[in-house]
């Protein structure tokens, strides 16, 4: 079965082209909150073309969002293209894990849904280096053991560039120096080390918290820039979310 699974972020689209339950292909976009559905559609089938995927050749949509504005706007997208409705997941959709808060989003849900089918039989830290930095930690069995939310590397580094007169924009990646002599080396060395260290902690205490040393799956936009500098995360995957929502919506059909 092909599926294509959205997940609708606050700052990105990512859509995953799935042939059974592997990821074969994915895809980017930014996320305007106010875009058209006609917009979408065009955009949308634009990168099938890109990707040489055929609309009819898709048998399921499977989709999760954050930006309740852009859910129906999407929806209706899709019936454009695909004739079909999509399968919308939240954290209200029944799977092996507990949620046990009304106010979880969907995407640190869908990330322990995937964390918890992919590597059970032991305790799960999922990092996700998105609009925001999130820490969620999933049991063996399935219970959620909490959730930290800190601001996001890009959001803490767009809010300091707008914030300041003279600080530029830089691109984020290891600097050669901790102690940097100009001034792109200081902030690259201030966001990559100083997030780096709350990372750590997140985990150091979480690890303390539950009594455990947890498996660590990083995912979300600048993960690839953290995973080479600990040895703390374990895994980099950039699919993470998307496996997540598949999981959710791969045995449901469309309301």
């Amino acid at each position: 079965m092909n599926s294509i699974v959205i997940n609708v972020g606050n700052s990105n689209i990512r859509f995953g082209l799935f042939n059974d339950d592997n990821c074969d292909i994915s895809w980017v976009i930014n996320t305007k909150p106010y875009r058209t559905a006609d917009e979408l559609y065009v955009q949308m089938l634009m990168l099938y073309q890109t990707y040489k995927i055929q609309p009819k050749e898709i048998d399921k949509i499977i989709m999760g969002s954050v930006v309740p504005q852009l859910t129906k706007v999407m929806s209706s997208a899709i019936r454009k293209i695909h004739g079909i409705n999509p399968v919308i997941v939240d954290r209200n959709t029944p799977s092996g894990v507990v949620a046990k808060s009304k106010q979880m989003g969907t995407d640190i849900y869908a990330n322990l849904v995937a964390a918890h089918n992919m590597y059970p039989d032991r305790k799960k830290i999922v990092l996700d280096f998105g609009t925001a930095l999130t820490a969620s930690c999933v049991a063996e069995n399935g219970e959620t053991l909490g959730v930290i939310i800190a601001p996001g590397i890009v959001t803490a580094l767009n809010s300091l560039i707008r914030q300041t007169a003279q600080l530029p924009e830089i691109e984020l990646v290891k600097p050669k120096t901790v102690l940097g002599l100009d001034t792109v080396t200081c902030m690259q060395s201030g966001m990559v080390y100083g997030f780096l260290g709350m990372v750590e902690g997140f985990i150091d205490r979480i690890n303390d918290e539950v009594e455990d040393k947890c498996f660590v799956v990083a995912t979300g936009g600048v993960s690839h820039v953290y995973k080479p500098l600990t040895d703390k995360i374990h895994v980099m995957d950039r699919l993470h979310t998307l496996k997540g929502l598949y999981f959710l919506g791969k045995d449901l059909e469309a309301v």
